[in-house]
Order: C-alpha cells, then structure tokens, then sequence
C-alpha cells in the first residue's frame, strides 16, 4: 500500500516498476560487456589530431548498446512523464496539497469569531513557529537584529524613514519620499512617535499628517499606522509585502502558508507585545 494505493492493481505503478527493471537490466548487461571488453580487447582505429600529455583518442563509433539504451531511457521517461503519470493526474503531493485546503477550510470555520484571548493565544503559537526566529522569542529584536514590538518604531528608526523615504509597503497613498523634515524638525518628530506619540505634538509632524493623519494613525489605512501595530499594517501590508531588514529580506506570507485568521492572531498578538 502508498498513499492509499494498492501498488498490485494499479497498471500504471506496475508498468513503471517493469520499465525500471528493464533498465536497470540493461544496464549491468551493457556495463558488464564493456567492462569485459576493457579487459581483454585491444584499442585499433584511427586516432584523432588532438591529444593532452601524449593521450589522444580514437575516432570509433559510439557504442551501440550505449546508444540503445540511452534511447530507450529517454522513451520510458516520456512515456511515465505524459501517458504513465501524466501531469494532471493522481500524485501524493497533489492529495497532500487537497488535504492542506480541507483542513484549512475546516480552521477557518471552526475559528470564525475569536475572541481576544483567542486571538493572542493563537497568535503566540504562530508567532513563535513563523516569526520568532528572526525578531526573538519575546519579539525584543535580538538585540536590535530585526525589528523590536515592545514599541512601534525607535528614533533611529524614524530618522531613517524621513531622510531615506519609504517605499516597501505599497500603501494606497504610495511612497514616501525622503526629506520630509530635516535637521531640530526630524528630531523632534522622531523623539515624539518613539515615545508613543505623548504629550506636546512638534509643529513640523505637519508634513507627516497629510498621509498619516493628525492622530497619526493612518487616515484609515491609507498610509502606515505610526502609533500602533494595527490589523491594517501587519496583516495587509507586512505580510502580504514582506520587508527587507537590517539581516535581510524579510518573504511575504501572502502564499499560503498562513490563513487568514492567522494572520490576524498574529497581529493581535504583536499589539499584546506592547501592552
């Protein structure tokens, strides 16, 4: 039995098992006639111009039973390619793969409407499978390695994006061109979103609330939210996009490998990292 198959009846398995036993025949009765031949015949015919350190060859013919089942290997493996196996037919990756989507349906509809305990709960599991290994267990960053929740961004951080602009996340109002502010004024805006947005707001976060609002939170979803990791920018753009960090590239989720409620979990509970 394979895969819930049983190898006796099924044609196909059959065939493929003769054809490799024919092969594989051929195979030690064609090596052993040569191996044969190396070892009694002598080497007569013409040789060609070219040699390397004295050692030159002969232009002989290429050796028939070589050459028949070199042929006869290319057929057979047509043959189980397009007519034996043929590409839309059964496999066990295949059955794996509709296995995967049942499952997945059956999640979805069993974790319809979580609450938040659920949620983060969920989201811890993913989070320590999927994330973990590159922003640390505790989600601190590995010491600055890759990005740290227990806050949205740091001053260096910031700094960055206002003198280098932000392009990754293709956000509905776009990129973010570098220069925003400058010099005290970009201080200050960092200094204040690094600090979660408290107390007196600089003049000059101004030039920032056209895209992200005057709240900072990103006239709703139109462009990053700057206050907090919400649904918005860790389920619709950082997994969905990717991003490329300080050790590298981080790869979009958006292939599957994570469901939709997945990916909501986990972002619940990168919020919980902050609180």
């Amino acid at each position: 039995m394979a895969g819930g198959i049983n190898l006796s009846s099924d044609t196909v398995n059959q065939l493929s098992l003769l054809g490799a036993a024919v092969i594989i025949g051929l195979t030690v009765f064609v090596a052993g006639k040569y191996i044969k031949q190396m070892k009694t015949d002598t080497s007569t015919g013409e040789l060609s111009g070219e040699n390397w350190d004295g050692i030159g060859e002969y232009k002989n013919p290429l050796p028939l039973g070589w050459a028949l089942s070199y042929v006869g290997t290319m057929i057979w493996g047509l043959w189980y390619f397009f007519l034996g196996y043929p590409l839309n037919a059964y496999s066990q990756i295949g059955e794996y793969n509709q296995e995967v989507k049942a499952y997945n349906k059956a999640y979805e509809a069993k974790w319809a409407n979580p609450d938040k305990e659920t949620l983060q709960n969920m989201g811890e599991g993913t989070f320590l499978v999927q994330c973990a290994p590159c922003h640390g267990i505790a989600g601190d960053g590995i010491d600055g390695k890759a990005q740290g929740f227990d806050k949205r961004m740091t001053e260096d951080q910031v700094l960055y994006v206002i003198e280098h602009g932000q392009h990754q996340l293709n956000y509905p109002m776009g990129a973010m061109p570098p220069g925003m502010a400058s010099g005290d004024d970009a201080k200050a805006i960092a200094k204040w979103i690094a600090g979660g947005m408290k107390g007196e707001k600089p003049k000059a976060f101004a030039a920032c609330a056209s895209c992200h609002g005057d709240d900072g939170t990103g006239n709703n979803g139109q462009a990053p939210n700057l206050k907090e990791y919400d649904d918005t920018l860790v389920v619709g753009h950082v997994l969905k996009y990717g991003k490329t960090g300080s050790i590298g590239t981080m790869p979009s989720f958006n292939d599957g490998r994570l469901t939709e409620i997945q990916k909501k979990a986990v972002a619940t509970y990168i919020r919980s990292l902050k609180e």
